[in-house]
């Protein structure tokens, strides 16, 4: 299965932020649209960065809560993993696995067209597992 699969089913929507808005924003917005990451963004097309809950929380631990009235741009991750959606969903597993991350902006032509986070592989994943399931099935009662 291939990306653009995926985002078929999920949709192509991802949040964006700005690299000036305040962290304190940030994590109203993580916590309100219970999500996991934003894309860092300046017009909602070029990925300039990641912001997760990950990047958050290694920021509270160094700097404490004084942290929050500091711009997006100060914590979030600056070196992102992207993907196209003519990858395989085979290899994203492999780059969130070897890399540690849970979220993978998807980008066509220099642009953000969506993300794909762990959960939605997982799901695609169990998906997979019992449609082989179903079919095993189906061929042992057919016999």
């Amino acid at each position: 299965m291939r990306v653009a699969d995926l985002l078929s089913h999920k949709g192509d929507g991802v949040f964006t932020i700005r690299p000036d808005v305040l962290i304190a924003a940030a994590i109203a917005q993580l916590v309100e649209r219970r999500i996991g990451a934003l894309v860092v963004s300046s017009d909602d097309k070029a990925v300039e960065g990641i912001l997760s809950e990950r990047d958050v929380v290694r920021a509270l631990h160094q700097h404490g809560s004084r942290v929050a009235e500091e711009p997006v741009v100060s914590i979030m991750s600056s070196e992102v993993h992207t993907c196209s959606p003519d990858d395989t969903v085979e290899s994203l597993m492999a780059v969130m696995t070897n890399q540690r991350i849970r979220h993978i902006p998807v980008v066509t032509d220099g642009a953000l067209a969506g993300m794909v986070s762990i959960g939605d592989v997982v799901k695609n994943r169990m998906d997979e597992l019992e449609h082989d399931r179903e079919a095993l099935m189906d061929y042992i009662t057919a016999r």
